[in-house]
C-alpha cells in the first residue's frame, strides 16, 4: 500500500465536498422550506418554534441565528452525528460511494493504535464479565440488594451495564487465558503490582462496577463503589488514566445523554456516577457527571457542542459549593450560560430524587439560580459583614462579579439586592459600583474589543461588509490594515482577519474548507454567519446595500471609529508633553506642533 500524499488527501476532500449538496444532506435531518432565496428550518441543535436555521446551497453553508452555530456540510454532519470533522468527511464519502484513500502508518503510529485497541478490548471483556457476575448467580446478590435499596431497576442496570467485581482473581485468569499479559491488564488499570511479591491483584474486588464510556460508547475505564460502611475504605475508586482515558477530558454518561441535551437545550452536571444514574432512572436523562475531578475547560467545551445552558447540581456541602463556584467562570468563558440547582436540606441529587421524586426535582431545575446570584450568595455566606469596614470589604468582593452587567434595569435590581443584604444605602452601592467600573476601564490596556462608540451596531455591520468584500478580493484586507491597525478590530473577528491575511500573503483564494481547518469552531461559525446572505435578517438594520458603494461607506465608518480612539490617545500624549515640568518647553515645541497637525488631520475625517 502506497503512502497517500497531502495533495491526494486534499483532492479526496475536494471531491467529497463538490459532490455534496448541503441542502440535500441537511434535509435528511431537518425539514426545510424555501423562502426569499434560501432554505429555512427549525434548528436541530437547540429547541425553537420559529425557524432561525438557514441553508445557503450556492455557498455551501448553514447558520442558525438562534444558537449561532454554522459551517459547511462537514461541520453539520460532525455536530449532528457527534463525530469529528474528518470522521464527517469519511461518513459523507461512504454515503456518496467515494473510496477513502489510505496510507501506511509509521511503526510508532501503529504501536499507539494497537495499544489503544488492546485497552479497549480488555475493557469491553471486563465490562461483560462484571455485568454477568452482577446479573447472574449468587456472587452478585449483595450488590443486587444494594441497588434495589437505591431504587436502581433492572432496566437501568442493563442500560448502564452496571456490574460487580467478585472477591477473587477470576477476571484476571479469564483475560490471561484470552492471551493478554499481566502488563497489559496493569496498563488498563484493572490490576496492580503487589508490594509484597511479584504478583498482581485486582483493584476492584467486592465493589459495584460502573463502566465509563467515551462519546462513542466504548468502555475506557471503570468506577467502583464499595458496598461496605467502612470509613477506612475509599467509597469510590477509578481505574487509572490510560491512553484511552483522561478524566479531565471526559464526562460520565455523555454518550447516552448527548441527544437529550441537544433536544432539551440544557445539560445538568452532577458530581458522582450514582447521581447521574439515579436521575436517569427517574427519567431525567440530560445528565452527566464530572468523574470526581474539578470541572475543566475541556469538559465545558465538550458540553457546548450540544448546548449553551449548563446547570450544576453538586452536593450542597462546603466542598460541593466550592467546586461549583470554581466551575461557573469556566462555563462562562466557554460561551455558555451557567445556573445552579440548590438541593435543599443538604441532600445530594441522588438522595433528593429518591425521597421526593421527579416532579420535585423538576421544580428545582425550573428554579435554578443564575450564576451571578449564586456567586454573590456564596460571597455573602462566606464573609463577615457586621461592621461597616466588613460590609465595604464584602461589597468589593462582590463588585467584580457584577461589573460586566450593562442592562440598567438589571444593574438596579442587583444594586438593590446587594444593598439589602449588606444593610447599606442603595445610592452608596451604586456609587461604589460606578467607581469600580470606571477604575477597571482605566486600568484596561487598549485593545480591539474594548472601544466604546455610540453606534456599535453600525460599526460591526461595516466590519462585516469589509470581511465579505475581502473574501472575494483578499488584497482589500491588506489595504484596510495599512490604514487601520489590526488590534482595533473586536476579538471575534481577529482569527477571520488573520486567515484572510494569510491567504493574501500566500497568494491563495479563501476557501470554506480551508477556513474550517484553520479557524476554531467559534470563529468559523462567525464567518459562516457573515458570509450568509441572511446575515442581516436579525440585525438592527442593514447599514448599506451590497453594491459598489458599500466598501467605501463601511471603511469610512471604521476609519472614523479608529480616529476617535487615536485622537484621544494623541491628545493625552499632547497634554503629558505640556505638563511635564522636567522637560524644556522650547525643545518640545516641534513635537507639540507635529502632534497638533496629526490631531487636526484626524478630526477632519469627522467633518
Amino acid at each position: 500500500m502506497e503512502v497517500v500524499s497531502s495533495s491526494e488527501l486534499d483532492e479526496f476532500v475536494d471531491r467529497v465536498r463538490e459532490r455534496s449538496d448541503i441542502r440535500e444532506v441537511v434535509g435528511n435531518y431537518v425539514p426545510l422550506t424555501f423562502k426569499a432565496g434560501r432554505y429555512w428550518g427549525c434548528c436541530p441543535f437547540h429547541s425553537e418554534k420559529t425557524a432561525s436555521f438557514t441553508v445557503t446551497p450556492d455557498k455551501g453553508l448553514f447558520y442558525c441565528f438562534g444558537c449561532h452555530v454554522g459551517g459547511n456540510v462537514f461541520n453539520f454532519l460532525s455536530k449532528i452525528e457527534n463525530i469529528t470533522y474528518f470522521e464527517a468527511i469519511k461518513l459523507q464519502a461512504e454515503r456518496l460511494g467515494i473510496p477513502i484513500p489510505v496510507r501506511n502508518k509509521s511503526p510508532e503510529e501503529m504501536k499507539v493504535e494497537q495499544n489503544k485497541k488492546t485497552l479497549l478490548k480488555i475493557n469491553e471483556l471486563a465490562r461483560d464479565f462484571y455485568h454477568s457476575r452482577l446479573t447472574k448467580g449468587p456472587q452478585g446478590e449483595s450488590c443486587r440488594k444494594y441497588l434495589v435499596s437505591r431504587g436502581i431497576t433492572e432496566n437501568v442496570i442493563k442500560n448502564f451495564k452496571l456490574g460487580f467485581a467478585p472477591n477473587s482473581d477470576e477476571l484476571t485468569k479469564i483475560l490471561i487465558r484470552r492471551g493478554f499479559s499481566y502488563e497489559q491488564l496493569e496498563a488498563a488499570g484493572l490490576v496492580q503490582k503487589s508490594s509484597y511479591d511479584d504478583g498482581f491483584y485486582e483493584k476492584m474486588k467486592g465493589r459495584m462496577i460502573i463502566p465509563i464510556n467515551d462519546i462513542f460508547g466504548r468502555v475506557v475505564a471503570f468506577g467502583g463503589r464499595t458496598l461496605k460502611n467502612d470509613a477506612d475504605v475509599a467509597k469510590y475508586l477509578n481505574t487509572k488514566e490510560t491512553a484511552v482515558f483522561v478524566k479531565g477530558k471526559m464526562l460520565f454518561g455523555l454518550d447516552r445523554a448527548n441527544k437529550k441535551i441537544s433536544a432539551q437545550d440544557y445539560a445538568i452536571v452532577v458530581e458522582g456516577y450514582m447521581d447521574a444514574i439515579s436521575l436517569a432512572s427517574f427519567g431525567i436523562e440530560n445528565v452527566v457527571a464530572s468523574l470526581g475531578t474539578a470541572f475543566s475547560e475541556a469538559q465545558a467545551k465538550l458540553l457546548t457542542r450540544y448546548t449553551r445552558r449548563i446547570i450544576f447540581c453538586y452536593d450542597s456541602d462546603e466542598a460541593g459549593q466550592r467546586a461549583t463556584v470554581r466551575a461557573l467562570p469556566i462555563v462562562q468563558q466557554a460561551g455558555a450560560e451557567a445556573f445552579v440547582i440548590k438541593v435543599p436540606e443538604g441532600k445530594d441529587p441522588d438522595e433528593f430524587i429518591r425521597r421526593k421524586g421527579k416532579p420535585a426535582f423538576a421544580k428545582l431545575i425550573r428554579n435554578a439560580t443564575p450564576m451571578i446570584d449564586y456567586r454573590i450568595d456564596f460571597v455573602l455566606d462566606h464573609s463577615k459583614h457586621d461592621s461597616y469596614d466588613e460590609k465595604v470589604y464584602t461589597l468589593h468582593e462582590i463588585l467584580p462579579l457584577v461589573a460586566k452587567i450593562e442592562d440598567a434595569t438589571l444593574k438596579n435590581a442587583y444594586a438593590r439586592k446587594i444593598a439589602t443584604a449588606l444593610f447599606l444605602d442603595e445610592t452608596s452601592v451604586k456609587a461604589e459600583w460606578e467607581k469600580f467600573s470606571t477604575g477597571s476601564k482605566q486600568n484596561e490596556n487598549f485593545s480591539a474589543g474594548r472601544f466604546k462608540i455610540q453606534e456599535k451596531s453600525k460599526l460591526e455591520q461595516s466590519i462585516e461588509v469589509i470581511l465579505r468584500t475581502s473574501w472575494g478580493e483578499v488584497e482589500i484586507m491588506d489595504y484596510v490594515l495599512s490604514l487601520v491597525p489590526r488590534e482595533f478590530f473586536p476579538e471575534k473577528y481577529q482569527e477571520i482577519i488573520g486567515y484572510i491575511e494569510r491567504c493574501y500573503k500566500e497568494d491563495r483564494v479563501p476557501d470554506d474548507l480551508d477556513a474550517a481547518k484553520e479557524l476554531d469552531e467559534k470563529s468559523y461559525a462567525e464567518l459562516s454567519r457573515i458570509l450568509s446572505p441572511a446575515a442581516s435578517r436579525f440585525g438592527v438594520e442593514e447599514f448599506v446595500q451590497q453594491d459598489s458603494k458599500a466598501f467605501t461607506d463601511s471603511f469610512e465608518v471604521i476609519r472614523q471609529a479608529w480616529s476617535k480612539i487615536h485622537y484621544e490617545k494623541l491628545l493625552t500624549e499632547f497634554y503629558a508633553t505640556i505638563n511635564d515640568k522636567n522637560k524644556s518647553f522650547d525643545g518640545e515645541l516641534p513635537k507639540i506642533a507635529q502632534l497638533a497637525d496629526k490631531m487636526f488631520s484626524l478630526t477632519k475625517i469627522e467633518d
